[in-house]
């Protein structure tokens, strides 16, 4: 899961990287790639480029480019005024690698490309393809040849209901909020992620280069002038995001004990079972029963003469809890669970604040080092980093970078989409930030850590149910935001299988890229560690690359199609490469984000 860092500029991009990785003040020779960005720089003076992007009258060549059903889901505002392209590089195949998650040092195979800017739209659309982000490298393992088969999880939160061991976790949460109680178990079960540079253990040098280089002036501000100026001759002026907005991007907040108030429920131990079958010995009971009894009883000793109120069923004791229409028997919420009110003398308070990271909010630059100490301690306790590994540039790097361009549609959630921080603040303090990205229809699980002195709270099962509330409540607003991502999905690793208790969910298929239910593919997986969920021996990947030369290149100041590209530069060598761009990313985003060609 990652972001921007801290004193980033007030184009949000992270210029205090190229500081701490170079050294502060340093200048270098410029490199092929920084004078490639230096050539871009003058796209603004340039009318070529905005020439060749297509303009909002040509609706049907830009609906082209949109999801199936897009406008039916409402999210028509990729306009040249609202939007801006992705730009990437493509990195190519990475073959015979250090794998993160078995330890096999040659097992692992992917694909990579670095991108300097990235819309929420099409980064859906490529998770929704089996890639997936870190920092601003976005990778896609070979699937049928990488040793750990990652496949995509996602979890449908409308229709989730909390297991017995999640319930577990959130009753005890309310316990230590209430009255300070500790739990005395352990934390054996407690899933543990692996750290984010094991996820691209053997891109990790290849990450810090590109980051570098990248650095001095990005692709995408250069590109959001040409977009401008080109407005600006055509006497358009591009939309800004109202303030108010970005306010509330950066105060959200969900209090615990903010919901209904109910009464305080009081925590008895459930009496002994008998043993055996020894039929005089009373059944065990839950302590529920076993508090109402002991308050029908109170109050019938208060009125003796039995002047109830209430329904009493036929044979049955009078009940002081009558059954509410439609609710009687119906389990409780995620949502009641987790905001069940507090007494007023609560031994803790927690909050849960989203502050977007990238471009970092006030906020955010304002917790930057608490939360990045929070991170040290959990990567030298939980994994066992040694201290001069956590850094605040690899903090940076990972978690707070992020190529998402911030978005504001009228009908979006009010904290917008792009990359964000959950942080978890208990009586003043972070104790936890889980990273997310929110996009059009999903909020994308990237990463969580916390203090470990908190371990006992569970914090990573925890986390996640606070996560899949969250995505019920933005699904209120945004109808079409109603998935839940929790990454990658190893059944061969034990670390993430845990990823597969959180039910209803899905895998993503591997060749036909539509969602099967996890139900369906676990007896697969058993018997082979690479599977095609998809059962129809007919189907195919819908949205494969059918018409590779449409696809958009950057190159020399210019934005052209890929068949115009080829032949003014008559590069057969380059043709593989870009074919297998195209192949991945499918033909929606291949038309849609600009391929930087040196």
């Amino acid at each position: 899961m990652q972001r921007a860092g801290p004193n980033s500029g007030p184009g949000g991009r992270n210029t205090t990287l190229a500081k701490v990785s170079a050294g502060a003040g340093t200048r270098r020779d410029r490199s092929p790639e920084e004078a490639v960005e230096a050539r871009v720089g003058e796209l603004g003076r340039t009318r070529q480029a905005s020439v060749l992007l297509p303009s909002p009258p040509r609706a049907p060549a830009l609906r082209r480019g949109w999801p199936q059903g897009a406008e039916r889901r409402g999210r028509p505002w990729r306009t040249l005024e609202a939007a801006m392209a992705s730009v990437v590089e493509y990195k190519g195949l990475k073959a015979s690698y250090h794998c993160g998650y078995c330890g096999s040092e040659e097992g692992k195979v992917s694909c990579g490309m670095w991108a300097h800017s990235m819309t929420v739209q099409d980064y859906q659309d490529l998770i929704d393809r089996g890639w997936r982000r870190s920092g601003k490298y976005v990778y896609k393992p070979v699937m049928n040849q990488t040793c750990c088969p990652q496949y995509t999880i996602r979890c449908r939160p409308l229709q989730f209901q909390p297991s017995k061991s999640h319930k577990k976790v959130l009753k005890k949460m309310l316990k230590f909020l209430a009255k300070g109680e500790i739990s005395k178990g352990n934390c054996e079960d407690e899933p543990m992620e692996p750290t984010m540079d094991e996820s691209v253990a053997g891109d990790f040098a290849l990450i810090n280069k590109l980051d570098i280089q990248c650095d001095l002036k990005t692709l995408s501000d250069d590109l959001k002038e040409t977009f401008e100026s080109g407005e600006k001759k055509k006497g358009k002026s591009p939309k800004k995001e109202e303030p108010k907005e970005l306010i509330q991007s950066q105060h959200i907040e969900e209090k615990l004990g903010s919901g209904e108030p109910s009464h305080p429920v009081k925590v008895h131990m459930a009496p002994k079972p008998g043993k055996g079958a020894d039929l005089s010995k009373p059944p065990c009971r839950k302590a529920k029963e076993i508090r109402k009894e002991r308050k029908r009883l109170k109050l019938m000793q208060q009125n003796p003469a039995g002047e109830l109120e209430g329904f009493q069923a036929q044979g049955e004791p009078p009940s002081l809890f009558p059954p509410k229409a439609n609710k009687s028997n119906q389990p409780k919420s995620l949502e009641d669970l987790i905001f069940e009110s507090l007494p007023e003398n609560a031994s803790h308070k927690l909050e849960v604040r989203v502050v977007r990271s990238s471009p970092p909010s006030s906020q955010f630059k304002a917790t930057f080092q608490e939360s990045y100490q929070v991170y040290k301690r959990y990567q030298m306790v939980i994994h066992q980093d040694p201290p001069d590994k956590p850094t605040v540039s690899q903090f940076t790097r990972f978690l707070c970078s992020s190529p998402l361009e911030a978005e504001n549609p009228p009908h979006g959630p009010d904290c917008g989409y792009g990359s964000f921080h959950q942080q978890y603040w208990l009586d003043g303090r972070i104790i936890a930030v889980g990273v997310i990205d929110i996009l059009p229809y999903c909020v994308s699980s990237v990463y969580l850590y916390y203090d470990p002195d908190y371990s006992f709270l569970s914090l990573g099962v925890y986390s996640a149910l606070r996560e899949i509330g969250f995505t019920r409540q933005l699904h209120q607003k945004t109808s079409q935001l109603s998935y839940y991502y929790m990454g990658f999905y190893i059944h061969s690793c034990p670390k993430m299988k845990y990823k597969g208790q959180y039910r209803p969910s899905d895998l993503l298929c591997p060749e036909t890229y539509v969602w099967v239910p996890i139900e369906q593919c676990l007896s697969l997986l058993e018997n082979s560690k690479y599977c095609r969920f998809n059962q129809d021996p007919e189907a195919v990947d819908e949205g494969r690359s059918k018409e590779p030369d449409r696809l958009q290149v950057f190159h020399k100041k210019a934005i052209l199609p890929y068949g115009v590209y080829k032949r003014q530069r008559k590069a057969a060598a380059e043709e593989a490469a870009v074919l297998q761009y195209a192949r991945l990313v499918g033909q929606a985003c291949a038309e849609r984000m600009l391929l930087l060609r040196n």
